[in-house]
């Protein structure tokens, strides 16, 4: 009488797909990033197992590695395996006739941006009409610190997380001492005050962006308005012109997603 093998009863022991899908699910919001040591502990295997499938995932864009820290995190490539799903989401296809419009009036480049740990990701893209723009097509990042998107989400964040990203190195940006750090919390208080941020050329001289917040019914969060347009064709007088009409397609978009009126 033949007996059955593993690979014939895959009842037996978690398959190759099944621990690598283990490991994704090790992440979280509250912690984004994980050593292998705690990967390890959290799914139950081996450390040099999990090693041998973060280096998979790696591959594939799944994950990231922090080559100063050497921890892991989520990286954009679940974004593309996400597509279908994203589309469904309700912030997403409530925003995009937002976006439209936004588009339509400014006929700039509109966007609407999630945070993802230390960054912000395009989610969503209405593209300027006009020859000459910029763009910020779905999966793209936004990392410094000047970033009119990151400023609209680390506004929303106590002041330590603030500072414990800054201290990390996992923002760009020069933040090197405390006066600068300061000022850069000035900046934020500042933005949340005004309900939008802008980034009149500071991480490109070519590009201004403006950033408000949508809030869910929770009145948190969750998403952020992007505009981007070429630095020439927005004077200083437009920009705040702009952030005002940036700032309303946001408000538009919460009231949709049921947040509480200011």
């Amino acid at each position: 009488m033949s007996g059955t093998t593993d690979d014939q009863n895959p009842k037996s022991a978690p398959s190759v797909l099944q621990n690598g899908i283990s490991v994704l699910r090790a992440f979280s919001v509250g912690e984004p990033a994980l050593g292998v040591t705690e990967i390890s502990r959290r799914v139950n295997l081996h450390k040099s197992t999990v090693s041998r499938i973060l280096a998979q995932l790696e591959q594939m864009d799944l994950v990231v590695r922090d080559p100063e820290s050497a921890r892991f995190r989520l990286g954009l490539g679940l974004i593309g395996l996400a597509g279908p799903l994203l589309a469904d989401l309700d912030v997403r296809r409530i925003a995009y006739p937002a976006l439209e419009a936004l588009t339509a009036r400014t006929e700039e480049t509109s966007a609407l941006v999630v945070w993802s740990g230390n960054e912000s990701v395009s989610v969503e893209q209405v593209p300027s009409p006009k020859q000459v723009k910029h763009t910020t097509p779905i999966g793209t990042r936004y990392s410094t610190s000047a970033s009119s998107s990151v400023q609209v989400f680390l506004a929303e964040m106590p002041t330590a997380r603030v500072r414990d990203l800054l201290d990390r190195r996992l923002l760009g940006g020069v933040h090197d001492d405390e006066h600068a750090v300061q000022r850069y919390l000035d900046r934020l208080a500042q933005v949340r005050a005004d309900g939008f941020a802008i980034n009149a050329g500071e991480t490109s001289v070519e590009e201004v962006g403006i950033s408000a917040p949508v809030r869910d019914h929770r009145g948190q969060a969750i998403a952020a308005v992007l505009l981007s347009a070429p630095s020439f064709r927005v004077s200083e007088p437009l920009q705040h012109q702009l952030a005002g009409v940036v700032r309303a397609t946001a408000a538009d978009i919460s009231e949709r997603l049921g947040a509480p009126k200011a």
